[in-house]
């Protein structure tokens, strides 16, 4: 009994060997598989990302598209008005600027009362030819001038203001309505003893036309 135990062992052993390094060969093929399949799934879900992008930026064009036909319809609605006018309407009788006035109440101020005045401040009327003021559009080139000085001194300051900034200036009041364009005296002002003139030249964004006026500013 004995010696058949002894001879069965090595085989059972041996079994058991054989058994565990064809589990283990089974384990290294698997290895591979599941690589792959890892490889793919990560190939398919770059995929449906990629796929939700091409649809979002295809619904962004067809938004796009949509608004520009829209568009195209309104202009068309438009040109079909305008074509449909009397050849007698011309532009200047649907905006009729005629003129241009600085007002009078235009001069130098002290805006924080420390006894220097360093403010100029220039009020601009743009009117119609029914004399009423209205919120013309257009770019304004402000001047201050020394006329009693040679020419080349009489020119103290000069400023531009373009039609985006000058729309930020519109000023209205129950008895006026006007632009209040205001600006740093400039130092080549040494003394307000003597008067000073102000010129504005003003150009009409919608007629093209330039408009112009100035005004002497009196000492104070």
């Amino acid at each position: 009994m004995n010696d058949e135990c002894r001879i069965r062992t090595p085989r059972s052993d041996k079994g058991l060997l054989c058994s565990a390094f064809c589990l283990l060969s089974s384990a290294l093929c698997l290895l591979p598989v599941a690589g792959c399949q890892n490889e793919k799934a990560n190939e398919d879900k770059a995929l449906i990302v990629q796929m939700e992008q091409l649809t979002q930026q295809n619904e962004q064009l067809r938004e796009q598209v949509d608004q520009s036909k829209n568009e195209n319809t309104r202009l068309k609605e438009q040109v079909q008005v305008l074509s449909g006018l009397p050849e007698d309407v011309r532009l200047e009788n649907l905006y009729s600027l005629d003129r241009i006035i600085i007002g009078r109440l235009s001069g130098f101020f002290d805006k924080d009362n420390d006894g220097k005045r360093e403010k100029m401040i220039v009020y601009v009327t743009p009117v119609d030819k029914q004399g009423d003021g209205i919120k013309a559009t257009g770019a304004a080139k402000v001047q201050l001038w020394d006329l009693n000085k040679a020419n080349g001194e009489a020119l103290l300051g000069e400023w531009d203001v373009e039609p985006d900034e000058l729309k930020k200036f519109w000023f209205k009041t129950l008895v006026a309505v006007n632009y209040r364009l205001e600006f740093e005296i400039p130092d080549t002002v040494k003394s307000f003893d003597e008067q000073l003139t102000v010129r504005l030249t003003f150009t009409d964004y919608l007629s093209g036309k330039v408009f112009k006026d100035q005004k002497v500013i009196k000492p104070r």
